[in-house]
């Protein structure tokens, strides 16, 4: 057994094995070790004759504040949330553009806008899909794996991979390869006492890593708080989940348009009646809402459904909790080929011996066709084959010719639940405190549910394909993009000028999958607009200066307003489509750029009854059910006056740039009494401010929490 080391004896090793560059991979989000990276980085920048190459994604940091109420609001809840947890060094560096000559970083994937004005991380990212970047990383010869794994003293033998098999499990077999040919590969595991341990492909046997740390201190675990629901991503939920049908499958991502759509489904099955009130409300048209239900359905989740998602989110485990994700899939084809032809039963046990038969078992049972039914759970353990003859635990013999009737009658006592079900498969996890916290108290067999695995299982469907196309029916890949082009392209990563804002990520690995099985769709949940500074402007425009999924693949698109159906269509009926789920304030300017570019009659009009897309007509439909419409669906890390101090700075935000003094102060006058909202006042030390500057700040955070009160 590996000895544990030191912080500096594991970086000892390090530089003494790897005579030349270090080139270092660190999994994307939650599973890097930073203290000891942090410790790497430091001796590295003192040694500037040795380089370092840092690869990785998703480099998790607390949220930077700008000065002033911002700051006054976030820093106390920053000192709650994140605690002791370790900001990497080398973040900091790269984006005070300070790193040291001897070491770079490059990124696949970037914390959402977090990076936009750095030229050096701009300049740095590696544009890669991520079924592709374990290739990428070995052709440019990493060397180094660093991870927080987790331990549980029932496996003393193993770690887990826990929230990070994504790209581990794909690239360390090709760097084995390197290794037997004499390369140095160096493998370091961090024990994290916090991470869940998650079983199955995740866990690994300790030896596979050459250097175990000790756990020198405790740290907290990087948490993403759920954000609040507005209204306009609570109506793209409820659309959205309409697309969704019962014992399909479910691909959904992080973010508020996540949460929204979680709790849609949640309501679907739960408060069925009053959910279908709603969408019949939000409905533009009867026969709008018929085609979205065709699609998927508005009723309860009998069968259940099956997760496929690269990030495991808290949403999905809400819904596992739930009850509504808990359609189980099978690794091995045989018994998953039962399961999708509906042979097995409630508690996954083939329903009868010709149902085997059916799913396309040989009849005639040899040696290994038995232990394979046995191996899987099929047929229960003490059957044996003797002479062509099956000897039974009650010591009956029987015909070992699975068709013949008195075979099948006589085994039907001897059926048993298939093993090795799961109800869902996550390259990675990242969620809120509570999202790890309800992990950590599920028992390993209800763990053994979540399967994480390495992303190409989850991400593309060659390898196994004929098993992934089975557990995958009826997928339903949902996504986010920030602007959609009338053409049915769409923008998710990257700004027009090229400034990276987080990353291709697997978008389109699912968006190519929604295409490629036949009964799957590629959903793309998109807010049709949006506010900041007092300027409202559409995300839907006629044309934009990058795209992140090609219009040639363009499906099925989500505003607050409805769904739009592109599948097949041609330009003009895409164009159409999409108008109808345009805010009508964008609507005719956008009408005459089609029509301009002869994509569009000249004699185009947009029926009426797409003309009253208006953020007032949502406000009337949450005013009549606001019973499903929370804030915060999934919970919050928030206080109650702080969910309301949010909703007041955001309010300022998309109202008034702060360098505009006349309407500052015009909202300041506007503003009530300090008692009116004492205790928000206090949270944010500003019951009694000090100078003109803090006195225009209570002002304004008073006007901003009575607009918000009152909406």
């Amino acid at each position: 057994m590996q000895s544990m080391y030191s912080f500096d004896a594991a970086i000892e090793q390090v530089l003494d094995r790897i005579k030349g560059p270090i080139k270092l991979a660190l999994p994307l989000g939650l599973g890097k070790p930073n203290r000891w990276v942090n410790a790497l980085y430091q001796r590295c920048k003192q040694l500037p004759e040795r380089q370092l190459k840092i690869y990785t994604a998703l480099c998790l940091a607390r949220p930077q504040p700008e000065a002033g109420l911002q700051q006054l609001f976030v820093e106390p809840f920053l000192e709650r949330v994140f605690a002791d947890y370790p900001e990497l060094d080398f973040l900091s560096d790269l984006r005070h553009g300070t790193l040291p000559a001897n070491i770079s970083v490059e990124q696949f994937f970037m914390q959402p806008g977090s990076l936009l004005h750095c030229d050096v991380a701009q300049q740095s990212y590696i544009s890669s899909n991520y079924s592709h970047v374990a290739r990428d990383l070995n052709d440019h010869g990493v060397n180094l794996i660093a991870q927080l794994v987790a331990s549980d003293p029932q496996r003393p033998g193993h770690f887990s991979l826990s929230s990070n098999p994504d790209i581990t499990l794909d690239l360390m077999p090709l760097m084995e390869q390197r290794r037997a040919r004499g390369e140095p590969i160096i493998y370091l595991a961090h024990v994290h006492a916090d991470l869940p341990y998650m079983p199955g492909d995740a866990e690994v046997a300790r030896e596979v890593f050459d250097i175990h740390l000790q756990e020198e201190e405790h740290t907290t675990l990087f948490s993403t708080p759920n954000m609040p629901v507005s209204l306009q991503d609570h109506c793209i939920g409820l659309h959205a989940s309409t697309l969704v049908r019962d014992g399909g499958t479910l691909q959904i991502g992080i973010g508020s348009m996540g949460d929204a759509l979680t709790a849609a489904l949640l309501a679907r099955d739960a408060s069925n009646a009053a959910y279908n009130e709603v969408l019949q409300a939000l409905a533009v048209t009867p026969e709008t809402l018929a085609g979205s239900v065709a699609i998927g359905g508005s009723g309860g989740f009998e069968q259940g459904l099956y997760g496929c998602s690269e990030m495991f989110v808290n949403g999905l485990l809400k819904l596992a909790d739930a009850g509504i994700i808990r359609r189980a899939v099978y690794p091995d084809l045989v018994v998953q080929k039962l399961a999708s032809a509906d042979a097995l039963d409630d508690q996954g046990a083939p329903k009868s011996v010709q149902t085997i038969l059916d799913a396309g078992f040989c009849p005639n049972l040899t040696a290994d066709a038995l232990a394979h039914l046995q191996q899987h759970g099929l047929l229960a353990e003490g059957i044996t084959l003797q002479a062509g003859e099956l000897q039974l635990p009650d010591g009956n013999q029987v015909s070992a010719n699975l068709a013949d009737a008195a075979t099948q009658a006589a085994l039907a006592a001897y059926l048993r639940p298939a093993t090795a079900g799961v109800v869902l498969h996550g390259g990675f996890f990242l969620g809120p405190r509570s999202f790890y916290a309800r992990l950590n108290e599920l028992d390993m067999q209800q763990r053994q549910r979540f399967a994480m695995t390495g992303i190409c299982f989850i991400n593309e469907l060659y390898g196994e394909e004929q098993l992934k196309r089975l557990q995958r029916r009826d997928a339903r890949f949902i996504n986010t993009a920030f602007t959609m082009t009338l053409m049915g392209a769409a923008v998710s990563d990257q700004l027009e000028d090229g400034r990276v804002l987080s990353g291709v990520g697997g978008q389109y690995n699912f968006v190519v999958q929604g295409h490629a099985l036949h009964d799957a769709r590629s959903i793309l949940l998109l807010r049709s607009w949006r506010e900041s500074a007092g300027e409202v402007t559409s995300n839907i425009v006629w044309d934009y200066g990058h795209v992140t999924i090609p219009r040639h693949l363009r499906d099925m698109v989500v505003t607050e307003y409805g769904v739009a159906d592109l599948r097949g269509k041609n330009d003009a009926e895409v164009i159409a489509a999409l108008l109808a789920i345009t805010d009508s304030r964008f609507q005719p300017e956008l009408i005459e750029q089609a029509i301009k570019a002869g994509k569009l009659a000249n004699d185009f009009q947009l029926d009426e009854c797409y003309c009253n897309n208006t953020p007032e007509r949502l406000q009337a439909v949450r005013a009549g059910n606001a019973g499903l419409f929370e804030e915060y669906p999934l919970g919050s890390d928030f206080t109650p006056d702080e969910c309301d101090l949010l909703r007041a700075l955001n309010w300022l935000k998309s109202k008034f740039k702060l360098t505009e003094v006349f309407e500052l102060g015009k909202a300041a006058l506007d503003a009530p009494e300090p008692a009116a909202f004492m205790t928000h006042l206090q949270r944010m030390n500003l019951a009694q401010p000090q100078g003109l500057t803090e006195g225009l700040y209570q002002r304004l955070l008073l006007a901003g929490l009575q607009a918000t009160a009152e909406a």
